[in-house]
């Protein structure tokens, strides 16, 4: 049973083989670069205090713990998505609700898909590689300097 102030998401994510149903769908995080040129957003904390989500829109992070990586096209100040989605992650791995969830076109080594990502299990990608994702050029423009840049952004 969902909690009814869950916001239900698109039924858009693939699964990818070998990785548990959260995780492909996407549970990740990672840092904003100082090139980036989005506002990371502002979050919530259980204090009430705002800080600063530490990756941004366009900019490419990695999974801490599984093989992918992706670019983010959206975040969350904390989590929004359905109980048994995060129930289904296993709990020694399960991330908390209060912090950042980011939306990525993520792409591993076999396939691309849209993953949902907690802010502890995302790092920046230092690879340097281009991301492959089809969506990409939908979403992003790059820059002269190399990063991507939303083609249009809508605040919350």
């Amino acid at each position: 049973m969902t909690n009814p102030t869950d916001k239900p998401k698109p039924p858009r994510r693939r699964r990818s083989a070998g990785l548990p149903a959260a995780i492909s769908t996407g549970a990740v995080a990672a840092k904003a670069s100082p090139k980036s040129t989005v506002r990371p957003a502002k979050v919530d904390t259980r204090s009430g205090a705002m800080r600063m989500a530490k990756f941004a829109v366009g900019q490419v992070v990695r999974h801490r713990i599984y093989p992918f990586r992706g670019v983010i096209f959206d975040i969350d100040p904390v989590f929004n998505n359905t109980e048994e989605w995060w129930l289904s992650i296993p709990p020694e791995l399960r991330p908390r609700k209060d912090q950042p969830f980011y939306h990525l076109l993520a792409e591993n080594a076999e396939t691309e898909y849209i993953a949902y990502v907690s802010e502890q299990n995302l790092l920046p990608d230092a690879t340097g590689i281009k991301p492959r994702h089809s969506q990409i050029k939908e979403m992003f423009r790059e820059s002269q300097n190399g990063q991507l840049q939303p083609r249009f952004i809508q605040p919350h």
